[in-house]
């Protein structure tokens, strides 16, 4: 609920905000598109608070357990965007370039692909290799990781991708998915420093 919620809420605030401000009643329309990472990652972390809250439990073990197999899940959602497809990338002579259905002629980076391979495989190894060298006895290192990494994998990509069309290319070039990714591999840089300087939890 809280990835729905908060997705949609990101989405409309910030990829499509003039448009929800003139047509209010199509918020709720998510049959339609339009859902956002950051805010769904948002709305995710307030529903782990509030289930950490009322079962007593750790917040940030609860985090780092759910970050810990979020990478499969953006695997499969990126899978199913090159499918559709959507979200396709930028015109390109690469050897392999498509042409996307409703994109135009030009053939074009299957961006998608590449989003699948970082922010699924890669950063579900990296995050395993983090877990194997004893990251979830320092609570929020593994969620502090997949900030920063999750950041740079979505930074890189946005080179590749092309921009929503009502939006486009921001100052310099830059990507809304590019400026949503700066304050989270901040906060994950911070919380990886604060996790190292806390003393591990006992085992048993």
């Amino acid at each position: 609920l809280g990835v729905i919620l908060g997705g949609r809420l990101g989405y409309v605030l910030f990829y499509n905000f003039g448009f929800y401000l003139v047509h209010p009643e199509e918020i709720l329309a998510v049959w339609k598109g339009g859902m956002s990472f950051h805010g769904g990652l948002a709305g995710a972390a307030l529903g782990i608070w509030v289930f950490a809250h009322r079962n007593r439990t750790p917040a940030l073990s609860v985090a780092d357990v759910c970050a810990a197999v979020v990478p499969i899940g953006l695997f499969l959602g990126r899978i199913a965007n090159f499918i559709k497809p959507e979200l396709w990338g930028r015109p390109t002579d690469v050897a392999w370039a498509m042409v996307f259905p409703d994109a135009g002629p030009l053939p074009r980076h299957p961006s998608q692909l590449y989003e699948s391979a970082l922010e699924g495989v890669a950063l579900l190894v990296v995050l395993y290799v983090f877990m194997r060298l004893g990251a979830l006895k320092r609570p929020g290192t593994i969620l502090g990781a997949f900030a920063l990494f999750y950041g740079l994998a979505r930074t890189f990509c946005e080179f590749f991708r092309e921009p929503d069309p009502q939006l486009g290319f921001l100052w310099g070039g830059l990507t809304m998915g590019m400026l949503l990714s700066v304050p989270l591999m901040l906060i994950g840089i911070w919380l990886i420093q604060w996790a190292s300087k806390r003393p591990p939890l006992r085992q048993g």
